[in-house]
């Protein structure tokens, strides 16, 4: 893995004691059917048995969207509103009911409430993922993911993990979306990950701040990228760990050509191992002559990685 730009930021591990229950939603298979085994007891914040997760093919997924929370059931909303008003009155004056909720939600107090909503990673807007920790003493990490300002753009969140079934209407209040079993969260401001890239020698500031805005864009909005494929987990994984991507589209622009398209194909060297070629095109603005340029990621487990260096493609 390439770690020349640390481009995310791991949320922080908490001291935490877990009481989960030993009899919820422990029974999680990876064939996306609905109708698999699965506890009707609780909400998303549950155990898994993450060796049920195990198969020969998994479908992993390497998200970048937002979390959100949502309750399960009534009474999940209503002890959730009762902890707020226990809240000091210095404590909750002058903030917004969002801010309120995320401030109850992280409390160490409030766990078992935490345990019990369910998170949704949410991408463009679209309830994508019901989100469920592999290890139950996770579930502060992805609380703490949630936005205290609903609709800011700027935060970001990376999911990693593995796709399991569609969830049933009982597990999230009717909300019948895949599950994924989280093994990573990365949470982070975009205006950090814009700062985070490093000005070369002869570049202007401000202008590979806005090219770095435009790229990332273009990359969140390719349509249908939930991150579940290898083409999409590779591309979400070089905007967010390998800033020479970046670079290249200002050298490029520098040189009067403009960014039109990102293809991923598969790799010549792949044989027992998926590894992809992604391609970055480039068409010149006066005579539109094109120039691709690739980097090369392997696909084979969940975590993707750098194989080589961005250089320029050619076809054979």
């Amino acid at each position: 893995m390439n770690n020349k730009l640390n481009m995310t930021k791991e949320l922080s591990e908490n001291e935490i004691s877990s009481n989960y229950s030993s009899d919820v939603i422990d029974n999680i298979k990876t064939d996306d059917h609905p109708e698999n085994n699965m506890n009707k007891s609780c909400g998303c914040g549950s155990k898994v048995d993450s060796s049920e997760m195990k198969n020969p093919s998994p479908s992993f997924v390497y998200a970048i969207g937002k979390v959100v929370s949502r309750f399960p059931n009534r009474s999940i909303e209503l002890e959730l509103a009762q902890a707020t008003g226990r809240r000091s009155i210095e404590d909750t004056k002058g903030i917004t009911h969002e801010e309120l909720i995320y401030r109850t939600l992280t409390d160490p107090n409030n766990r078992y409430i935490a345990r019990q909503i369910c998170y949704v990673l949410t991408i463009e807007g679209l309830e994508t993922y019901i989100l469920v920790p592999a290890d139950p003493l996770d579930i502060d990490r992805i609380a703490q993911a949630l936005k205290p300002v609903p609709g800011d753009t700027r935060d970001i969140d990376v999911i990693i993990g593995r796709r399991g079934p569609i969830a049933p209407p009982e597990m999230c209040n009717g909300l019948m979306i895949p599950i994924v079993i989280v093994d990573q969260i990365y949470s982070f401001d975009r205006d950090d990950l814009i700062k985070s890239i490093p000005k070369r020698k002869g570049e202007n500031e401000e202008q590979i701040k806005n090219t770095s805005n435009t790229l990332f864009n273009h990359i969140v909005q390719i349509a249908d990228n939930a991150g579940a494929t290898d083409e999409h987990r590779a591309i979400n994984y070089l905007s967010v760990r390998y800033d020479e991507i970046y670079h290249r589209t200002q050298t490029m622009q520098d040189e009067n050509y403009s960014f039109t398209a990102i293809e991923v194909r598969l790799s010549r060297l792949s044989s027992s191992r998926k590894i992809v070629d992604v391609v970055f095109t480039y068409e010149n603005r006066t005579n539109r002559a094109i120039q691709q340029w690739f980097t090369r990621i392997d696909v084979t487990e969940e975590f993707p990685f750098l194989i080589s260096t961005m250089q320029q493609y050619f076809d054979r």
